[in-house]
């Protein structure tokens, strides 16, 4: 299995770290780093997709702000550029916990946002000339067992508790799934048109270039060692500003005093060399639909605009103290599992050579609930703990911290999730013993299922600590 380049603090071609970030045409060479102390009006820590959504969203609606964009590495070095490509409607808390935290009508509001928020992003990268790939072809999730399956029917049975109807999302049976996807043992699945394939590293990249044309100055190769009302600190000066946005996601650990907002787990991708024609007429995915099945632990797939196949999952370990290392994106027996469950998937695909092996962190909140919000009295915003949803709730963020900014009392600033506060994680190792004990207990209760075919027993046994 032919893997790409291992990027090293030495060796800093961001270019290696991805398909993406290998195919996306751009001049990787660093922006100029922050050269002294500075002031603006607004300061955003990370130029990721949430610090760069923010940023051209402020620019877009009040020209004369000063914004200034903070970036550790380069724009897209995390998550964002590396992820597996679907910009969707999911969001990582559940319709009742949403309700729970305002109500009903509140819970529904956030749904929809998520859902328009699937276009506004095509929209938003088409005015500004950013060719991402995009294909909006929505995600099939396959059931492949009887345990998947009444997973599937549950699923669509929720979504009619809470008046979602068929063109949200629709059970599917053998014979139409398999006219979408033919993976083995397929029995049926569910279908939701709200997702688009993409080139994340194409679209972070092009949007980091919008936000420079409308003002904003982005700073990289700038590390902050920790943020305060009014100020952002960095080793090469601090930045002075009314307003901080931390956009940091899996990183975040990394501020002074935020060791415990987040944790960063890894999430592993592979990438096969392009396909032939006959191979996806074999497969399906005539319009690029992302995919997964109903299992525990959660699997991802896309077909690229050059014909490749995009496979990832969880189950990569969690690292005591939360710690982020360039070493951390590879795991060779994870990638060994993922090739061999995508060939479980797709049996023609057995021997077909994989040209990039990659990974990288995501931010995971302790109540799995992704946030947004802005202190109106410290100037300190935040948005983040996606749990590997970020693609279009970043968007979302931007939308929401420019109306937060501004002071705007918008539909937006209505939504249950801005101002959610998580609670901390556990200090370690009780954080450490938790998540990696409810990783394994998944993979278990996995593994169960496909030998049985039934609802697993072991995955009772999942952590409370992971979700």
């Amino acid at each position: 299995m032919g893997c790409a380049l291992k990027p090293t603090r030495k060796d800093p071609h961001w270019e290696r770290l991805s398909l993406w970030h290998d195919t996306v045409d751009t001049d990787w060479s660093p922006r100029p780093a922050l050269a002294g102390a500075t002031v603006a009006d607004v300061a955003i820590v990370g130029a990721g997709l949430t610090g760069l959504w923010t940023a051209y969203y402020l620019a877009e609606a009040d020209p004369s702000l000063r914004i200034v964009v903070l970036e550790a590495e380069t724009a897209g070095y995390g998550a964002s550029g590396r992820n597996g490509g679907w910009c969707s409607a999911l969001f990582p808390a559940s319709l009742p916990t949403l309700a729970a935290m305002s109500d009903r009508d509140g819970a529904l509001a956030q749904h929809r946002a998520m859902r328009e928020t699937v276009d506004e992003v095509a929209r938003a990268a088409a005015a500004e000339g950013i060719d991402a790939d995009l294909a909006k072809g929505g995600t099939i999730v396959l059931a492949r067992s009887r345990a998947q399956l009444r997973r599937a029917r549950h699923e669509v049975a929720e979504a009619r508790s809470w008046d979602r109807g068929e063109d949200d999302l629709r059970l599917l049976g053998k014979a139409e799934a398999t006219g979408i996807l033919r993976g083995s043992r397929t029995l049926g699945a569910t279908y939701t048109p709200d997702c688009a394939a993409i080139h994340p590293a194409k679209l972070v990249r092009g949007l980091a270039e919008a936000v420079e044309r409308r003002g904003v100055t982005v700073h990289e190769r700038t590390p902050v060692r920790s943020i305060e009302p009014g100020r952002a600190h960095t080793a090469d000066g601090d930045v002075r500003a009314a307003t901080i946005i931390r956009a940091t996601e899996g990183y975040t650990p990394s501020l002074a005093g935020h060791g415990r907002d987040l944790v960063p787990v890894y999430s592993l991708v592979i990438a096969t060399e392009p396909l032939s024609a006959s191979t996806w007429d074999e497969i399906g995915l005539a319009r690029r639909e992302t995919f997964s099945d109903h299992r525990h632990l959660v699997i991802y797939g896309q077909r690229t605009a050059d014909d490749r196949l995009v496979f990832g999952g969880r189950g990569a370990p969690y690292h005591f103290g939360s710690r982020v290392k360039p070493e951390f994106d590879r795991d060779e027996k994870v990638f060994a599992r993922l090739y061999a469950t995508l060939t479980d998937l797709f049996p023609m695909l057995e021997g077909t050579r994989v040209t990039h092996a990659w990974g990288g962190a995501l931010g995971i909140p302790r109540d799995w609930c992704a946030s947004v919000g802005l202190d109106p009295e410290t100037g300190l915003g935040w948005a983040g703990g996606y749990v590997g949803d970020g693609v279009s709730t970043t968007n979302l963020a931007g939308r929401t911290l420019r109306d937060l900014v501004l002071g705007r009392d918008t539909g937006l600033t209505r939504l249950p999730w801005v101002g959610h506060r998580s609670p901390a994680w556990e200090r370690e190792p009780l954080r450490w013993l938790g998540i990696n004990t409810g990783l394994r207990a998944m993979t278990l209760a996995d593994a169960e299922e496909s030998l049985t075919r039934l609802p697993s027993l072991a995955a009772k046994a999942v952590s409370p600590l992971i979700g």
